[in-house]
């Protein structure tokens, strides 16, 4: 499989979360795309855009569940987050609920809203060990008459902990407040079925798991939350007809979500278009297989790490997938990443939660037992 990327063959890759890699096959298709595009912009963009998009939607929607016509392309999933947070109704005093596992960059974005808003971000602190049915208490007691929104991440950023939204969702539904999952690492790394998660919001990356060209994620709404939304940039979807913009004339006639998320002048929608080709090579190579090999040499460098530092994992194997935050002694992370790559050429990145160190490895189809073994044996993890 390593011979499908085009990941570099002296570097040790082990981490598939923070960006992704692409197959090589992938990558030509979405070339394929942008020399269709270049024949004639003109044809593309301002006539077949909307029908390509919708295309790929059905077949990422197929994928995870939902409906093509309940999603639209964004090009991460911090956009998504950013274009709900944008877009829903706070006032002084209300509150935004969350956990204290989040993603900094989407804390950063409910930080900033909430205070314009005059409104709360309350991050509820969860223990290590995760206790998924802990968890789900604490935010269910925390959840008051003034908890306008609940946001949370289906697989945590810094820890890798899969976190059980689906009792999440349930459970805020029940008392009338909406639901933002923040699936960032999601898609392609567990089965999706969003119809039965229950989320009123979902975002996820297709550049991640799901191995699709940098600048693919997808923003799902429930419709009845579909005026709700504005586009981060406000353009032609906005207006009442194209005004003679021939880019527009093929929204016309599309849903308002659609016109407003998806036409939003010239872009490059080559990494959009090319979702269907990445799920098609991961169903081409028995993609559940993969994620269980994957798993279970990530498994591998867990158990040895964890027995060599004396050190007890952050959760029981059911909590994570293909991604898992190994716990090392505390120390600088910047320093410990910097050997690694320095010394021994492994690409890892280094994460600390509540005075908690982890080496996050990442294992992916590409990943072999010569790459653990190469982890294992780094000098900058042979002792305290």
């Amino acid at each position: 499989m390593r011979s499908l990327f085009a990941l570099d063959e002296d570097i040790t890759f082990l981490n598939h979360g923070s960006f992704g890699a692409s197959p090589r096959e992938v990558l030509q298709a979405q070339q394929r795309w942008q020399w269709e595009m270049e024949r004639n912009p003109v044809d593309f963009l301002g006539r077949r855009s909307a029908g390509l998009l919708a295309q790929a939607r059905e077949a990422l929607g197929a994928e995870i569940g939902a409906a093509g016509a309940d999603l639209v392309f964004v090009p991460n999933s911090t956009t998504g987050v950013n274009v709900v947070a944008r877009s829903f109704p706070l006032h002084a005093g209300d509150e935004v609920l969350s956990t204290n596992l989040e993603y900094g960059a989407c804390d950063a974005t409910w930080l900033q809203v909430c205070a314009r808003q005059g409104a709360h971000y309350r991050r509820v602190e969860v223990a290590l060990p995760l206790r998924p049915e802990q968890l789900v208490d604490s935010l269910v007691a925390a959840m008051g008459p003034r908890t306008r929104l609940l946001y949370l991440s289906h697989i945590t950023s810094t820890t890798a902990l899969t976190l059980p939204v689906a009792e999440v969702c349930a459970a805020a539904r029940a008392r009338g407040i909406p639901v933002l999952v923040d699936g960032a690492h999601a898609p392609g790394q567990i089965p999706l079925d969003l119809a039965a998660l229950g989320a009123d919001f979902y975002v996820g990356n297709c550049h991640k798991w799901q191995c699709a060209p940098k600048g693919s994620a997808f923003l799902h709404a429930r419709p009845e939350h579909h005026p709700l939304l504005d586009a981060t940039v406000t353009s032609w979807g906005y207006a009442e007809d194209s005004g003679g913009h021939a880019g527009f004339d093929a929204y016309l006639g599309r849903s308002l979500f659609e016109r407003r998320m998806q036409w939003q002048g010239t872009r490059d929608i080559s990494a959009w278009l090319t979702v269907p080709e990445a799920l098609a090579f991961q169903a081409r190579h028995d993609w559940a297989q993969v994620r269980q090999r994957s798993h279970a040499l990530a498994a591998q460098a867990q158990q040895a790490l964890c027995q060599r530092f004396g050190l007890a994992p952050i959760s029981g194997d059911e909590a994570w997938a293909q991604m898992v935050a190994i716990p090392v002694p505390p120390q600088d992370p910047e320093a410990l990443r910097q050997r690694l790559w320095v010394e021994s050429r492994i690409e890892v990145p280094i994460t600390q939660h509540a005075g908690q160190t982890f080496v996050r490895v990442s294992a992916q189809a590409y990943t072999t037992e010569a790459d653990i073994e190469r982890l294992l044996a780094a000098p900058a993890l042979r002792s305290r």
